[in-house]
């Protein structure tokens, strides 16, 4: 009986590395010739892909229904725009990215002491949560 319910709880942790079959296609028609990919399943329900792409490191969300939803992918601090590093002054950033979401519009994310920022392009912060 311990053996099942370890073999149990192992094949649902399995299950949450594996998105379905409409998220992998959608992923594929949208990023072609990704040969590493990690899945991961967020706690909104959102399927997470990680990857490399042009040689930057890249993340895509989708919903379960295989809608895109957003594609992160990291940039230098210094290729922030002017008006988000000025938001920036004095404060130590860790990492950058910037952020296309399904609406059309580009954010940008800095990691601050594990927090994460987000800005428009106008340097307006939008908001903030952890790292």
């Amino acid at each position: 009986m311990l053996l099942t319910l370890c073999f149990g709880a192992s094949f649902a942790a399995s299950a949450q590395k594996t998105p379905p079959a409409t998220v992998v296609t959608a992923f594929k028609q949208k990023f072609q010739n990704v040969q590493k990919i990690e899945w991961g399943k967020e706690k909104n329900g959102e399927w997470e892909a990680e990857f490399k792409q042009g040689g930057g490191e890249m993340s895509a969300n989708f919903s379960a229904e295989g809608k895109w939803l957003e594609t992160e992918t990291e940039i230098k601090v210094a290729d922030l725009p002017a008006s988000v590093q000025s938001a920036l002054k004095g404060k130590k950033v860790k990492e950058a990215s910037k952020i296309l979401r399904a609406d059309g519009s580009t954010v940008y994310e800095a990691e601050v002491k594990h927090k994460d920022l987000l800005f428009d392009a106008n340097g307006k912060m939008v908001s903030e949560g952890k790292g």
